[in-house]
Formats: structure tokens, sequence, C-alpha cells
């Protein structure tokens, strides 16, 4: 890589960063472009080599939420070969990116409902992704005979990240201990989702099996 292109790069990140400090406080769709590129240090004009506008810059912050935490949950699949528990060992992982990018967990906390609409759209987009990784994973185990079946797959993954988001974003405002907390009864929903599938696909499999007898 050139100078001139690191240079850009390094430009490009202070301008996500000036825009993820100031949305802490008041949100990003309530951010102006002269206050990003004041709070990055360089022109307005300089602004526009790098993003289209601020909804572009809207866009980007999305895109680096998504791919830190894709990657934090890549190294928890890791974890879970040594510690055995995929529920447990996701949510310490979500808990460890509220705790070390807040920022980022303000965003979303901020704008995934009332953000402008192309903003909530690449949010779910993400959402989506992380659930469409979580139902390969069920079907991976499946196809192993490594756990009892599930119904609804992907109905059941899109509940799970759904439930982790939408309550792990509350983790930004609390101390160890509620965080602590907030873990366990996260855990134990996703335990009652997961019972609750298996339950329901041992069912289905009885009226299966019965209606197989009867013909």
């Amino acid at each position: 890589m050139s100078i001139r292109q690191e240079q850009k790069l390094k430009t490009r990140q202070a301008i996500i960063d000036a825009a993820l400090e100031l949305s802490k406080d008041k949100g990003f769709p309530a951010l102006s472009l002269r206050e990003v590129t004041r709070q990055a240090g360089i022109a307005p004009a300089t602004f526009y080599r790098h993003f289209v506008d601020m909804e572009d810059l809207g866009l980007a912050l999305v895109d680096q939420v998504g791919l830190i935490l894709r990657q934090l949950m890549r190294q928890a699949r890791h974890r879970v070969k040594v510690k055995g528990s995929v529920i447990t060992t996701s949510v310490e992982t979500f808990m460890e990116f509220v705790e070390n990018y807040p920022n980022l967990i303000r965003l979303l906390k901020t704008d995934i409902v009332s953000g402008p609409r192309p903003f909530r759209v690449a949010i779910q987009r993400e959402t989506r992704r992380f659930a469409e990784e979580l139902e390969d994973d069920f079907k991976r185990d499946q196809s192993q005979n490594l756990r009892p079946p599930l119904a609804h797959l992907s109905e059941v993954a899109e509940m799970m990240v759904l439930l982790v988001f939408n309550q792990g974003v509350e983790a930004l405002e609390m101390n160890t201990a509620e965080r602590k907390l907030l873990s366990e009864k996260i855990v134990r929903e996703l335990r009652l989702i997961i019972a609750g599938s298996r339950v329901l696909a041992a069912a289905q499999n009885r009226e299966q099996d019965s209606s197989a007898a009867s013909n």
C-alpha cells in the first residue's frame, strides 16, 4: 500500500470515528456534515473524497458494526469448541462487544428504530446475516447428529439474534453486576426458545410417525 492510500484510509477512518464520537450524544441522524468534519479535523470538501453524503457515511458505520461483530462471533465459534456452550459463549461475546465498542452500540441503540430508512435497512440486513449464519450452524449440528433436531430453524435463528441485539444494547448503561444479570437472563430466554423448538420438532415427528403408521 502506498503512503497516499494509507493516508486516505486514515482520513476515512477519522471521519467514521468522529461520527461515532458525536453520535453518542444525539444520534447519528442529527449530525451535520460540518460537525463531523470539524471533529475529524478536515475541511468539508475533503469529506466528499470519501463519502457521497451523510447517508453514505451512516451506511459505512453500519458496515463497520457488522464487520467487527462478525469477526467476534467467528472467534466465539472457536471458543465454543473449548467451552461447549453456543448460547453462553455467544452472549458473552456480544457483551464483550458492548464493553469494547460502546460507540458502535450507541449507534445501534439510537438509530435502529428512529434512523433514516436506508440506515435501518442496513441494520436489518446485518441482523439477517447473523441469523443466517446461526441457522447454518444449527443445520451443521443436526446433519452431524450433535444435538436433538429443531423445528423452524430460520425463525428460531431470527428470534435468537433479535433477542440478543434488542436486549443486549441495554447493557450499555449498566454496571458490571447488572450486565451479568442481563446476560444470565438472555441465556435463559435463548434456552427457552431452543427448548420450545425441540418440543415442537418432537411433536411434529410423532405426528408424521402416526400418520405413516395409519397409512
